[in-house]
């Protein structure tokens, strides 16, 4: 082992148990201090608009001298509207509903003990992203929010963003007089930081989250030792139904996939009914005008000039690019069909007037996310109330569908007697 690797290991146990001290302490932080500190660290990140666009100006002529893709650069930009975003998102989550403490349920014995379930912190959170820097306010807030210690580890490519970020949460913990270790931040861009994250830090950390590529979230699913929350892949499907209203399939459709390219939540499959079919002119107009490649099946083929043949390994792809794949499907039950054997499990829309065909796919479809006559792209814990998320879950276990900071939350039952013994 080299001396490299043992400095990041002693520095990776000094996070690990300064976290594990801080989440003792934030579990009992009051609602209102952690709101304060929320409240502080989105005036931080306004008054710090110049040094934070300064640091991502050095990630990006990093970024783009190492030739990233036009998606990744789109992800690690920063603009003073992205950084206003995010102000604004830590203010939304201060004042959203404590999750800590709510009573989940409660009933009473015969033998007269009053039980209740409670909400309780995780305790101490890993979270590992990419490029994209905004996470580093979206995930320490949302774990703050909800009583519990965060270790991030942002991309490299992200570094010096991330880092600006990082210190305007900081500022906000300590004008709220909360121990400034319930959020910290992974000191180098070494890989092996991560690797040891994962591997070795169970005695402190009790779940990790990914949020980024398909590599990376392999990877922590693959070497993680504590549990994991997120999602592999989002590859995500429109279904155009016979009864699709031509207007709104057109709008959706070119929204889901062309809004942005970048995210998971993007449309990479488009499945048009039989009956149907007399949409994808219009359909496809609209994308190729927004500069979307189009992969079809010999039917759609057949309807659109220049689409290019789809092979078998596009309907599991996920692109985040402005490519799509369209199938034309034989009825509503083929359109399920496909969408279990291909798609990851994220989020999957029905355009339709015809309401039994809706509640038919609402219900049968098994993906965290299911909307009728909306874009994928609301897969978003912004858009879905919750002040901001830090991924998508498509597992069954704990949660599934936008993170927030209920979603952060665990339970607890506590068990009030007079004095009962069991017989």
């Amino acid at each position: 082992m080299t001396n490299e690797i043992i400095d990041i290991a002693s520095e990776m146990r000094a996070l690990g148990t300064a976290a594990k001290a801080a989440s003792a302490e934030l579990a009992l932080c009051s609602e209102e201090q952690r709101n304060s500190a929320l409240r502080s660290a989105a005036s931080a990140l306004r008054a710090s608009t110049g040094k934070i666009l300064d640091a991502n100006r050095t990630d990006m002529i990093a970024a783009e001298a190492r030739g990233l893709s036009a998606a990744m650069l789109d992800r690690l930009m920063l603009d003073k509207d992205r950084i206003e975003s995010m102000a604004s998102g830590l203010e939304s989550i201060a004042e959203m509903p404590d999750p800590v403490g709510r009573i989940l349920a409660e009933w009473d014995r015969p033998n007269g003990l009053v039980i209740q379930r409670v909400a309780v912190p995780l305790g101490v959170i890993g979270i590992i992203y990419e490029s994209r820097p905004n996470v580093t306010a979206d995930a320490a807030a949302l774990c703050l929010k909800s009583g519990n210690a965060v270790i991030l580890r942002g991309g490299s490519e992200s570094f010096a963003s991330s880092h600006a970020i990082y210190d305007c949460m900081c500022e906000g913990l300590r004008s709220a007089g909360i121990n400034v270790n319930g959020i910290q931040m992974v000191p180098t861009r070494d890989r092996e930081a991560v690797g040891f994250l994962l591997s070795s830090m169970a005695e402190w950390v009790d779940v990790v989250v990914p949020r980024g590529g398909k590599n990376l979230i392999k990877r922590v699913q693959d070497e993680a030792r504590v549990p994991v929350i997120g999602h592999l892949e989002g590859i995500c499907h429109v279904y155009l139904h016979a009864s699709a209203d031509p207007s709104i399939a057109r709008d959706v459709v070119l929204n889901a996939k062309m809004r942005r390219t970048g995210i998971c939540g993007a449309a990479e499959t488009i499945l048009v009914d039989a009956d149907a079919s007399h949409l994808l002119a219009d359909v496809c107009k609209a994308l190729t005008d927004a500069g979307c490649e189009i992969r079809g099946d010999e039917k759609v083929l057949a309807v659109i000039p220049g689409a290019v043949p789809a092979t078998a390994e596009d309907w599991s792809s996920e692109y985040l690019d402005a490519i799509v794949s369209i199938r034309v499907v034989d009825n509503i039950e083929a359109a399920i069909s496909h969408i279990a054997n291909y798609g990851s499990g994220h989020t999957e829309s029905i355009i339709a007037t015809d309401l039994v065909a809706a509640e038919n796919f609402l219900r049968s479809v098994d993906s965290a996310i299911v909307l009728h006559n909306a874009s994928t792209q609301f897969a978003d814990g912004g858009e879905f109330g919750m002040g901001a998320e830090i991924g998508i879950a498509t597992g069954r276990v704990h949660a599934r569908g936008p993170v927030g900071a209920e979603q952060l939350t665990s339970y607890k039952y506590v068990v009030r007697g007079s004095g009962q013994v069991r017989p």
